[in-house]
């Protein structure tokens, strides 16, 4: 465990977290309690749906959600929807999201984020945004960050959409190659797809040569040496073998 300064809206994260900051990850659809026998109506009530009537009824109809689904009986896909409705149908000043679009459908997902653009521009919230899937992302943020080794890797994050001046004005946090492929008419892919996989590729260099050179921190990952696999098939049964607890 490391110390930690890290702050929201002015505040600690760890000992103070200010109100007004929302999160929902993927661990949510996966907790018992909401897994049970509820019925979404009476779910949505219990954490306070009724306060927020307007935001809670378009967020029903943009993320296309029954009343009447007994949370047991969903698949995790709607499951994650009814999360989303019960994450932002109260008022926020900070949302967190955590990879939580994964299971939207393509039209449902759009919707969503053009409701969380609105949202920003009209309360003058923001969004923090982390995902693996960049498809109709192009034109959602408004700056990007990096993050390496558990630091960010330049002063400020990067104002998007990205241009050469922006960039030198931003440490040079964007690869010389990313900034011509983005700009390149073949360019395959959504921008940000092309920056996230140079990102990406940066990282595994400096992860490998970091493994490379014993960081205890960084364990060796793939294929194991061949002289660590046992060869012989009694050894290899007695090692794999869990239906013989002796």
């Amino acid at each position: 465990m490391t110390k930690s300064k890290a702050k929201a809206l002015g505040e600690d994260v760890f000992f103070n977290t200010p109100a007004g900051v929302a999160y929902l990850g993927t661990e949510w659809a996966s907790n018992s309690v909401v897994r049970s026998d509820l019925v979404v109506s009476h779910f949505l009530d219990s954490v306070g749906g009724y306060r927020h009537k307007s935001r809670r009824d378009r967020l029903l109809n943009i993320l296309d959600v029954d009343l009447d689904w007994h949370m047991h009986q969903i698949s995790d896909g709607e499951r994650r929807r009814v999360q989303i409705v019960q994450g932002l149908m109260a008022p926020w000043n900070l949302l967190l999201l955590d990879e939580v679009t994964v299971d939207l459908d393509v039209m449902v997902r759009q919707e969503l984020l053009q409701f969380l653009i609105e949202d920003t521009k009209t309360r003058d919230c923001t969004v923090v945004y982390a995902t693996h899937i960049f498809d109709g992302l192009d034109n959602f943020p408004t700056h990007v960050c990096h993050l390496q080794i558990g630091s960010t890797t330049t002063p400020k994050p990067i104002p998007w959409p990205i241009s050469p001046e922006t960039a030198v004005q931003n440490d040079r946090g964007i690869p010389e190659e990313a900034l011509h492929e983005i700009a390149s008419p073949d360019r395959i892919g959504s921008k940000l797809l092309v920056l996230a996989l140079h990102w990406l590729k940066e990282d595994r260099l400096i992860r490998l040569k970091l493994e490379a050179q014993g960081d205890p921190a960084f364990k060796k990952r793939g294929a194991l040496p061949e002289s660590s696999v046992p060869t012989d098939s009694e050894v290899f049964y007695r090692k794999y073998d869990y239906t013989n607890s002796a």
